[in-house]
């Protein structure tokens, strides 16, 4: 039990990141080892049973990663993963019921479908949405020596090719804002827009990242309407971790990696924890190891400082997680959630036997009510000070759950979809990280009152119980969730593709020789792009020569080779 074992590759953590990359390098044919602190793997992918009966989801609930190469590529189908791709019915969303604002519903106007079709590429005789959106995600970053321009971004290259009248040189410098008032009309909608946005990555109001904002949306959009992973996100995971486990990949849970060993420069292996269920023992890597552990964890824990250049790790400690965390409610009623009158039109995109609230942000009457919840979330750090009236929350879809899931029934009850709000991350806010679990039944109150603006059924008397997630509480659960959220550093233009979230560390590899990186809060594209990542850093293993994938293998077709590195283009 205490004898050292060897690898070709350790993978510490066992969130889907780890667990995809570790999928990919035992279909090469490597010998791989994933190492979770947990009971189980899938981090932030997990459903939990508060009460007998009910499943929610507190975390990972929409998918972001309909055009994911990985769902080809690691053949998911065969492990039990069904999902839809309809990208051409995101028109029929958007020319759906409209907007709810204070004053009621808002419907988009025709120069909203017109720029949206342009934007998401469904307005050309062929659509290219998919290349668009894997252009954006599912690339990984040029090489350093590579100068980045308005001719080489992939997204920019895509655009140039279908839509040029889209491609500008001022594109890449916008805030998504600019870019809806430049291709849409209605204001609701661009506030909507904005706020989907910010709670899932690179945010409406932030400079240089207007593509990847505007897009990170219409991943929601599908996710929740036309890409339906059954069962949920937790189904999703189950697959990927059959799927690694057919090709051979060893799974070791309840054993937390205390450090990564490096000897003469290089990532050799890990130690395990005392109380690890595998023995307190060496694992050794032979090719690499890879940490799907955050930044603060890997570098200010795991690695030695001796290890490590010391203006390198200030930096890791100066990385902003601006951006806010969110703060997830799922409520449990005696009679079910009902849209007010004036909202009662929204019941028409409904599904399933009860009838549950579908997805929707409120209050969506212009972006000066968005910009007063950033403020208010990045700028005073604590508790809500905007009026439950103007407070901005999502309600995820409901679609995201199969209908022969429990979600939305209850023989005792009603079960709602989640509800998410900006609020400050733990680690700034001023009364300290714990600081709203210690007000938690106060602020379900508060938000419950937010939520009955436009529902009833939130009354007292008829709420049995108010499940949420703070922030705190999903970094003390999933400990690679820094900043309270999955996406855990801002995307703006300094944090984006090529400097996320360091420039060193943008294509994967770290200071360590033998050493990378495969978490959200460490990469590109960051937010929760599933399988974007693993898809990403492959290409990096390739060139390194870690891995040497078979015919299955397709790179990007934006990607560029380092130089003097072998390309992960199998052609060339």
């Amino acid at each position: 039990m205490s004898k050292d074992e060897r690898y070709d590759v350790v993978v510490v953590g066992g969130g889907h990141n780890g667990m995809t990359t570790a999928a990919y390098l035992a279909k090469c044919g490597l010998n791989v080892c994933v190492l979770e602190e947990r009971t189980e793997c899938g981090g932030p992918c997990e459903t939990v049973e508060p009460l007998a009966g009910v499943r929610i989801y507190p975390h990972a609930m929409l998918m972001y990663g309909a055009p994911a190469p990985g769902f080809e590529q690691l053949e998911l189908w065969k492990y039990g993963f069904r999902m839809s791709w309809s990208p051409m019915e995101l028109m029929h969303s958007m020319g759906g019921i409209g907007q709810p604002t204070t004053a009621g519903i808002e419907p988009a106007g025709p120069k909203d479908m017109e720029g949206f079709a342009k934007l998401c590429g469904l307005a050309s005789a062929t659509p290219y949405l998919k290349d668009l959106l894997r252009a954006t995600f599912w690339c990984p970053p040029h090489p350093p020596e590579i100068e980045v321009t308005d001719h080489n971004v992939p997204y920019m290259q895509v655009y140039k090719q279908h839509q040029p009248d889209v491609w500008t040189g001022e594109l890449r410098e916008w805030t998504m804002f600019d870019l809806l008032d430049e291709h849409m009309e209605t204001e609701s909608l661009k506030t909507t827009l904005a706020f989907s946005a910010w709670a899932s990555g690179a945010a409406g109001h932030w400079e240089g990242v207007a593509i990847p904002s505007f897009l990170s949306t219409v991943l929601i959009m599908i996710a929740g309407k036309l890409s339906i992973p059954r069962g949920g996100l937790h189904g999703y995971f189950h697959a990927i971790h059959r799927c690694a486990v057919s090709h051979g990949v060893t799974v070791r849970t309840c054993c937390p990696v205390d450090e990564i060993l490096v000897q003469d420069g290089r990532a050799v292996g890990v130690r395990l924890a005392e109380d690890a269920a595998w023995g307190a023992k060496k694992i050794w890597a032979n090719k690499a190891v890879i940490a799907n552990t955050d930044f603060k964890q890997t570098f200010q824990k795991l690695i030695g400082r001796q290890h490590l250049d010391a203006s390198f790790l200030q930096r890791i400690k100066d990385i902003s997680l601006k951006g806010g965390s969110l703060y997830v409610s799922t409520l449990h009623t005696r009679e079910p959630m009902r849209w007010r009158p004036k909202y009662k039109a929204m019941e028409e995109l409904a599904v399933g036997k009860h009838k549950n609230p579908f997805g929707g942000v409120y209050p969506t009457d212009s972006r000066e009510i968005y910009f007063e919840n950033v403020a208010d979330a990045e700028g005073h750090r604590g508790m809500p000070k905007v009026p439950a009236e103007r407070l901005m929350w999502f309600l995820t879809p409901t679609q995201a759950f199969d209908l022969s899931d429990c979600q939305g029934y209850h023989p005792k009850g009603y079960i709602s979809a989640a509800f998410e709000v900006n609020v400050p991350p733990p680690e700034y806010h001023v009364d300290g990280p714990e600081a709203v679990d210690k007000v938690k039944d106060e602020m379900n109150a508060f938000m419950r009152k937010a939520f009955g603006q436009v529902f009833e059924g939130l009354e007292d008397e008829n709420v049995i119980h108010h499940w949420a997630a703070t922030p705190y509480e999903a970094e003390f659960r999933h400990s690679g969730l820094i900043g309270g959220t999955w996406c855990g550093t801002r995307h703006c233009r300094d944090q984006l593709w090529t400097q996320r979230p360091l420039p060193e560390l943008a294509r994967y590899r770290t200071p360590i020789d033998g050493l990378y990186h495969a978490h959200q809060t460490t990469g590109h594209p960051g937010a929760l792009c599933l399988m974007a990542i693993p898809y990403n850093l492959m290409h990096i293993l390739i060139e390194d020569g870690i891995a040497e994938p078979g015919e299955w293998w397709y790179p990007s077709p934006w990607y560029i080779p380092e130089t003097g590195k072998r390309s992960a283009d199998p052609r060339k």
